[in-house]
């Protein structure tokens, strides 16, 4: 197993992932889940209840179902916030959330309404330890997670306790990180800022969220297409500003687009197993899922 995160060894081959939700959130859940179709789970704590000791009992059960086909010992988990990045001072505020889902043993975690580059600045800085400096000095300052919550999370991911804080980084800003971190630049004031948050270091990935960048264009329920020009405008926008970070595009999928959306260049797709397996077949993946 080259990698903890099965997501992202993918990514650096070139293989564009998919993902799912994590379904129920309970020992028995995470078992179920273990031997997913999906390259990551989404574990959805802004809208749901912030509930860590269930997700506790889902990585252990992730565990104890696995290893996956491929090899990994579990699928890799990223999670969502109760928080938005609306700014610094909420993201600073708010910075005990990300510590506490890291130390449960995720390997991601996605921050919605990333509205300022202030905000998405704070969130790399509280995922990293103060001695990994890479970027340090280079558009983000030290880290300030702490110590402490390590020995569990290297527990989840199988490794010794030194050498899970040598890996729990965040990639790919530190090519031999394990962590991701992603964005969802979903409203208009997240738009209006989408180039300055797509390029600070440590993102991984980033999603226009077309269901609430829908509401803040005044539409109840814009999250299909087909999608109104200003719509369209802002999805344009998100990802120009991923590909010009180098950051992966995410985007929903579905059986009849998944092949136009790899060429277009989403890296990153939900849409469920028929899409991932077409997808998959296109790009000639060879790993195992």
């Amino acid at each position: 197993m080259a990698r903890v995160n099965r997501a992202i060894e993918l990514l650096e081959q070139g293989q564009p992932i998919y993902y799912s939700g994590a379904g129920e959130l309970s020992y028995e859940g995470g078992v179920k889940a273990a031997q997913t179709w999906a390259d990551y789970l989404v574990v959805e704590l802004e809208h749901g209840l912030f509930n860590l000791p269930a997700l506790d009992e889902f990585m252990r059960g992730l565990v104890d179902g696995g290893p996956t086909k491929s090899g990994h010992r579990t699928p890799a988990v990223i999670t969502t916030l109760p928080t938005d990045g609306t700014d610094e001072h909420v993201m600073r505020a708010n910075a005990w959330m990300i510590k506490q889902v890291l130390a449960r043993g995720v390997h991601g975690i996605l921050l919605c309404h990333a509205e300022t580059p202030g905000a998405v600045k704070v969130f790399v800085e509280s995922a990293r330890y103060p001695f990994q400096t890479i970027g340090v000095g280079e558009g983000l300052d030290v880290g300030r997670r702490g110590a402490g919550g390590q020995g569990h999370a290297a527990s989840i991911w199988g490794i010794s306790t030194s050498e899970y804080l040598e890996r729990a980084d965040v990639w790919p800003l530190n090519p031999k990180g394990e962590i991701m971190l992603g964005l969802k630049i979903e409203n208009k004031r997240a738009l209006a800022n989408a180039e300055g948050s797509a390029s600070v270091p440590g993102i991984a990935f980033a999603e226009w969220g077309p269901g609430d960048m829908g509401m803040s264009h005044g539409y109840s329920d814009a999250h299909d297409p087909p999608y109104e020009d200003d719509m369209a405008k802002a999805r344009e926008r998100v990802k120009a500003a991923c590909d010009a970070a180098k950051v992966a595009f995410l985007n929903g999928v579905n059986p009849d687009n998944v092949t136009q959306m790899i060429d277009e260049g989403v890296r990153v797709g939900s849409g469920g197993p028929e899409a991932a397996e077409i997808g998959r077949k296109y790009t000639k993946r060879t790993m195992p899922w």
